[in-house]
């Protein structure tokens, strides 16, 4: 599950736009915008669904689901530790405007 909150935020941290998205999940643009539309638990059909959850991890983004482990068990997004590695990656570092991920930790 993930929040239209946690999917803005996920957008954010990868730097990309909602086209940019759409384009990297093989969804489209009112989708992502229906979705992020949401009043809580993004709603779709399952294989929409799937694609973006798929599409964000291959970016590199953790959703922290409510409850998991974390400081104060609520939900959120977090940039994996190995997020600059794989081919999503790179196609989304080519996306005109995209801003790079960080790295890991310095």
């Amino acid at each position: 599950m993930i929040t239209a909150a946690q999917l803005r935020a996920a957008r954010a941290l990868l730097g990309i736009d909602q086209r940019q998205l759409a384009e990297l999940a093989g969804i489209s643009v009112p989708t992502i915008q229906r979705m992020e539309a949401s009043a809580d638990v993004v709603r779709g059909n399952v294989d929409s669904l799937m694609r973006l959850l798929e599409a964000l991890d291959a970016a590199g983004i953790a959703v922290i689901n409510e409850g998991a482990v974390s400081e104060d068990g609520g939900r959120g997004v977090r940039l994996k530790a190995t997020a600059s590695v794989g081919p999503f990656r790179r196609k989304v570092s080519q996306l005109p405007g995209t801003v790079p991920a960080p790295r890991g930790r310095r």
